[in-house]
């Protein structure tokens, strides 16, 4: 919110720094209005604006202070005993992000683009562990899918921040990757009245027009809304796929008086386009292939009339929060989640060579790719609450917050797939396309059920410069299963105790070391070869780290080592699935972001990650698992002239170094390491912004990652430029 106070002269540097200068001025007006007094000098009376930041609002530039996240609670992250970091809006505005990978892209030890331009938003990784939509939170409740689809392509321009917690995080979310969490904070009404509008238009054909607006509806303010929306028509560097968004977010406030509130969120997004991720053969990608020959990174492997992906999502739901007095206050998020997926279906590479002694994807001639046919349709439903009562309280020299909280999810889903033949490519390097698609034969038609229910506690203690943080959940989570292939029905029922419990040293001169231990579990649903359920997945994980805020300076920095364990991990290798898998991440991650008033905004992100696969049924214990580079390291400045002839205009560039990985769990050959340039320029101009964007400036050809030398290696995504212009109002 926005807050006004009459000051003497100073600068505001922090909450903190805000309220000991409003407290001091106070005190300088009652003693004599403007008057000389002690042999002071009471200035002009100066009325300064400054935006008082929360866990769920805005933020000023790249550095955010606050978070609930890794706490539930309206935290610092100074006192949070777990490494977090946070992508602003202004940080998303400044690079042009169009996607969750996007956004990722200068987040250490994260990265959203392992299957290079995957429409669905999938390829995610937090510390060396692939994610799929048990990690995707929206608003502090999980966003969960399906077998086939999930709701990770949703739009980020509806997020005010987006904010990763490294680590396992089951204490507060239940099941749960044991890498962390990923939680899209939703853009709610502020109270400010603010408009604005924005076209684009750039690389592949791409469109795009969004708006931004809110404000008060009542002179007192007790309402409040915004509306958040965007429309886009283009196509993506792959060719032959479409990437059409049709994305609206209203939301709106009701707070009759300071302790009470309610904010109704709702979200609607329609995807129109078709599968950006290609299965392709290492030979070609990593390797030259037959004549020295390598497959442009725009190259489509299915058939243009047989390629769509539609989904459909809806969500509403409601915040509402009341302090029932000094020590008391409580709170409800709960939350409905539609998903239709009715049109996907498409052509794939397989390196189904048909001589099983060769492990290229390619024929012997060097040009053959064999392909499969795959169709799909998915409905999926999610109710989520979440209710938390919050108390506030000393114990003689202990500050205590107390919370404690019931969460209770329930999804109900149907999964329906069919698979088919193609005849392959005969020259995939001049790929013709046409080829019939042949009868499709169902291999899943399933309809699911599940359901989770969570217990738990949290203290965070404070005496003098430490804070204790330590906290318990109980987890209950059931599914049943109705195989309408095979006619069976299956039922699953897992519980666990997960917990964590960190301590943190807060320096006069703002630095922060900590400690911490946090577990997590995730069920596993199937059962192995012998007809044995499954038992939860759980991960361990030890860290510490210590943060820095320097006193004047609007700067966070980040420096965290983890050794984190993942046991119970399900593999398969061909018909067989496993359930001995250990693996062990560990590693050091870096982050600096500052935003100063000389008008530089920095963002520095660098991890190292040493992982092993401890035990596995395959003989592949003590290698590296796939697609895990031991560096990656990116750097974003961007600098605005605040003064002189060329106040308002600036520029940016940013420089992302991924390191080579291996290309599949054997370590029978390297993916290259790859270094790629962005850059941007831009004109504040009046109510106007004139902002120029491009990614991979140098149309760097790479590939993000494998997982088989056949048919699974991926390329990132191209130079893409866009330009745009923005009106404020």
């Amino acid at each position: 919110m926005l807050v006004s106070t009459v000051l003497g002269l100073g600068v505001l540097t922090s909450p903190a720094a805000f309220a000991q200068q409003a407290s001091s001025a106070n005190g300088d007006q009652n003693s004599g209005n403007g008057a000389a007094s002690g042999g002071a000098i009471v200035l002009d009376q100066v009325t300064i604006e400054s935006r008082v930041e929360n866990a769920w609002g805005p933020v000023d530039g790249y550095v955010a202070s606050r978070s609930a996240t890794g706490s539930k609670t309206d935290t610092p992250l100074i006192e949070t005993p777990q490494s977090i970091s946070v992508v602003t809006a202004d940080q998303m505005e400044a690079q042009r992000v169009e996607s969750l990978g996007n956004a990722l892209r200068y987040t250490p030890g994260v990265s959203g683009e392992m299957w290079g331009n995957d429409t669905r938003g999938s390829g995610l990784q937090v510390r060396g562990f692939d994610a799929w939509d048990e990690i995707f939170f929206k608003d502090g409740l999980r966003l969960k899918g399906s077998a086939f689809v999930s709701f990770l392509s949703l739009e980020p321009y509806g997020a005010e921040r987006i904010e990763i917690l490294h680590g396992p995080a089951s204490v507060l979310y239940g099941q749960n990757s044991p890498g962390g969490i990923i939680n899209y904070v939703s853009k709610r009404p502020t109270g400010e009245t603010f408009r604005e509008i924005e076209v684009s238009a750039g690389s592949f054909d791409r469109y795009q027009t969004q708006f931004d607006m809110g404000g008060k509806i009542d002179e007192a303010g007790v309402l409040s809304y915004r509306l958040t929306g965007l429309l886009r028509d283009g196509n993506i560097d792959v060719d032959f796929v479409n990437d059409d968004r049709i994305f609206i977010a209203p939301s709106l406030k009701w707070q009759p008086d300071e302790d009470t509130s309610l904010t109704v969120l709702g979200t609607y997004q329609r995807n129109k386009g078709g599968w950006g991720i290609q299965f392709l053969p290492a030979e070609g990608t990593v390797f030259p292939g037959l004549g020295g020959k390598r497959l442009p990174n725009n190259i489509f492997v299915g058939e243009p009339a047989f390629d769509e992906f539609n989904p459909t999502f809806a969500m509403l739901g409601y915040e509402f929060e009341h302090r029932v007095n000094e020590t008391w206050q409580v709170r409800q998020n709960a939350r409905y989640s539609y998903l239709y997926n009715g049109e996907q279906f498409g052509v794939f590479g397989g390196g189904a060579n048909p001589n099983p002694d060769l492990e290229p994807g390619l024929d012997p001639d060097g040009h053959t790719y064999h392909r499969y046919v795959d169709a799909g349709r998915s409905k999926f439903g999610n109710f989520a609450i979440d209710n938390q009562a919050q108390a506030t309280f000393d114990t003689g020299p202990l500050a205590h917050t107390l919370l404690m909280g019931l969460d209770y999810q329930y999804t109900d889903y149907s999964d329906w797939g069919a698979g088919g033949d193609i005849a392959p490519l005969d020259d995939i390097f001049n790929p013709v396309y046409g080829a019939p698609i042949g009868e499709l034969t169902p291999y899943m038609d399933v309809d699911a059920r599940q359901w989770q229910v969570g217990l738990y506690a949290q203290d965070q203690i404070k005496y003098e410069n430490w804070v204790l943080s330590f906290g318990g959940r109980q987890d209950w989570t059931q599914s049943k299963s109705f195989d309408k292939l095979e006619g069976g029905e299956s039922e699953q029922s897992d519980s666990a105790f997960t917990g964590r419990v960190g301590l943190v040293y807060l320096s006069d001169i703002g630095l922060a070391p900590y400690v911490s231990y946090s577990t997590s579990f995730m069920p596993e649903i199937g059962t192995n070869n012998e007809g044995e359920a499954f038992k939860p997945e759980t991960g361990e994980q030890y860290e510490i780290g210590v943060k820095y805020q320097p006193v004047g300076w609007n700067s966070f920095v980040t420096v965290s080592a983890f050794d984190l364990t993942r046991e119970n991990v399900t593999r398969s290798y061909g018909n067989d699935t496993f359930q001995t898998g250990k693996i062990r991440s560990r590693g050091i991650e870096l982050e600096g972001v500052a935003s100063l008033d000389s008008g530089w905004d920095i963002k520095l992100a660098y991890a190292y990650i040493d992982m092993k696969i401890v035990d596995d049924g395959d003989g592949t214990g003590g290698n590296t698992p796939y697609g895990v580079p031991q560096h990656r390291l990116s750097l974003w400045g961007d600098y605005t002239f605040r003064s002189g002839m060329l106040e308002g205009f600036g520029g940016g560039a940013g420089l992302r170094y991924i390191g080579s990985s291996f290309g599949d769990d054997a370590n029978s050959f390297e993916v290259p390491a790859a270094t790629l340039v962005d850059a941007a320029v831009h004109y504040d101009w009046k109510n106007m912004k004139f902002q120029l964007n491009a990614s991979n400036l140098f149309d760097k050809q790479y590939v993000t990652s494998c997982y088989s030398r056949s048919s699974g290696c991926f390329y990132g995504e191209g130079r893409k430029i866009t330009g745009s212009v923005k009106y404020r109002w």
